[in-house]
């Protein structure tokens, strides 16, 4: 898989919030594109990330 370009193995299937979770991203402020598609955060639970995804994730940071 792939996630922001660069390659991760993945032995097997996760849920969208757990590889964030795994991946220190957490599931807050945070927006997943997968395979070119906006993942709603909502749906983070029950959508599967496999090997062969390409992820895109955007932190948003605040400040001023």
């Amino acid at each position: 898989m792939k996630i922001n370009g660069e390659e991760l193995t993945l032995n097997s299937p996760l849920s969208l919030s757990e590889l964030l979770e795994r991946e220190g991203y957490g599931t807050e402020r945070v927006a997943v594109e997968k395979n070119r598609i906006i993942v709603p955060r909502a749906e983070y639970e029950t959508t599967q990330v496999y090997d062969s995804d390409v992820l895109e994730i955007v932190r948003f940071v605040g400040g001023g």
